[in-house]
């Protein structure tokens, strides 16, 4: 078949390229499981199998890297296809495709790729809540002013709103590991659409190419395209957390907030301002952030009102950009935990921070309502005239201040010692009493932190297993090959 110029130009080109970076290895792991399972059931002759194993051995993979598309093929598999003719022959060559079709062998490439990326992303986002976890560490203690709707709250502790970050980043690594499950399913044995009328054996392919299990309806094995939403909504939704948290932290890194000083090696000079340190990895990584949403979207819309089968839509098309997609996702994530690895925090600042425009009052309000049964509403309403007062009366002893707030709402005036209602509207006495669970006092956080890392060492090991599996699976396909 000869090809239209423009189509070589536009379409086969390229994805000739794009197949030979991202998906050579797993296509020729794909050959070598295949033809082992063939061999097993007695399909292909040991005689042959070896034959087409000596085959496949020969071809280089780095020469096939550096080949140039010349449009005598249509894509890398007919490329390699014909390699593997030219070493063994067309007859015995013709073998290694019994029972299976380019359908279930891309989505088994596809699969194989994703799983890949899934794992990579998991890897940053488990790095990013160690860096995260270990700031909050050596801040349970740093007091921070909280905002609301932009403006200033609530006191609470670094710890505190670092925990509610990781906490965020442990459901997304459960989103994850979800994704890599329904990602991890071999669909190799559904071929084209209907499977086959030869015995073959799916459970074998499955165990050399380190999936779980087969993927089940051989329709649905080359017509889905749940599994790659699934994943692509997973990382989605952790750039979208990620991307907040860092628009936070670029206004902490302003000279009017000055909380946070990136390192030297993640900023940069104005070219004509010599006193500027711009932060400018973390607009980076905002930038980035924004991208892959974009992609992520983009994805999604690719793939919408596409026909359920077999469409190039959801296959060679798409696939560049999920691993731009994945790879910029990384990117973002790996950028933020490198930065704030070695970001330095002002605690003195956060902490003065926390001390201004009265926003420790709820507890004076707490105060009111558990000391003094008065009802939360009136205690609002005293806390509020309380800090009027005392702001038109700067100096004025805070006690008197509350007898006569409480006197002009309630009727009776409630007495405290200044030093008493002074400790009311400390921040450090605001935080120390919210032992509520999940709350900043420092007891809460280091309960909570406990319970965060025992989780990361959880998640790490279901990383570090998920990785040993695929690799343990590699090396009993190379065993399983020389053994034919």
């Amino acid at each position: 078949m000869t090809f239209a110029p423009e189509y070589v130009r536009f379409v086969l080109s390229g994805h000739f390229e794009d197949a030979k970076e991202r998906f050579l290895p797993s296509l020729m792991a794909v050959h070598y499981a295949h033809l082992v399972m063939l061999a097993g059931r007695g399909i292909v002759s040991r005689e042959e199998a070896a034959a087409i194993r000596d085959a496949l051995s020969r071809i280089s993979v780095a020469d096939v890297r550096t080949a140039r598309y010349d449009g005598s093929c249509e894509d890398l598999f007919f490329y390699v296809e014909r390699l593997l003719a030219e070493s063994c022959g067309d007859e015995t060559a013709g073998r290694l495709h019994t029972a299976r079709s380019r359908n279930d062998i891309d989505m088994t490439m596809y699969r194989m790729q994703q799983r890949e990326l899934i794992l990579a992303l998991t890897d940053g986002v488990l790095r990013l809540r160690g860096v995260l976890l270990d700031l909050s560490d050596r801040h349970r203690h740093t007091l921070l002013a909280v905002l609301t709707h932009t403006q200033p709250a609530q006191p609470t502790t670094l710890a505190h709103y670092l925990l509610a970050v990781v906490e965020q980043l442990e459901r997304d690594t459960t989103r994850l590991k979800a994704a890599y499950a329904a990602t991890n399913r071999n669909p190799l044995g559904a071929c084209a659409v209907t499977g086959t009328g030869f015995p073959i054996d799916r459970g074998r392919t499955t165990e050399l190419l380190g999936f779980e299990e087969p993927t089940g309806n051989t329709y649905g094995s080359i017509a889905t395209v749940d599994y790659l939403l699934e994943s692509v909504s997973a990382a989605a939704v952790l750039l979208v957390g990620l991307g907040r948290v860092v628009q936070d932290l670029l206004l902490w890194c302003t000279s009017e907030f000055g909380y946070l000083r990136l390192a030297d090696g993640f900023v940069q000079c104005s070219s004509i301002m010599p006193q500027k340190r711009n932060p400018v990895a973390l607009e980076h990584a905002r930038a980035i952030c924004s991208t892959t949403l974009g992609q992520a979207g983009a994805i999604h819309l690719a793939v919408h009102n596409t026909p359920f089968g077999d469409i190039v839509d959801t296959e060679d098309d798409l696939q560049p950009l999920v691993f731009r997609m994945f790879d910029d996702a990384a990117r973002a994530v790996n950028l933020v935990s490198a930065a704030l690895s070695t970001a330095a925090i002002d605690g003195e600042r956060m902490a003065a921070g926390a001390k201004r425009g009265w926003i420790a009052v709820t507890e004076l309000a707490d105060s009111l309502t558990r000391e003094h049964g008065v009802p939360f509403k009136a205690s609002h309403r005293v806390a509020a005239r309380f800090v009027q007062s005392i702001e038109r009366r700067p100096g004025a002893p805070l006690g008197e201040v509350l007898r006569e707030a409480a006197a002009a709402v309630l009727g009776r005036p409630i007495d405290y010692e200044d030093a008493a209602v002074a400790e009311l509207l400390s921040p450090e006495h605001f935080v120390g009493v919210r032992t509520t669970h999940g709350g900043p006092a420092p007891s809460e956080t280091a309960r909570a932190m406990a319970a965060s890392r025992a989780l990361q060492d959880v998640d790490a090991a279901w990383l570090a297993g998920a990785t040993g599996r695929l690799r343990d699976a590699e090396a009993k396909l190379r065993a399983a090959a020389a053994a034919l």
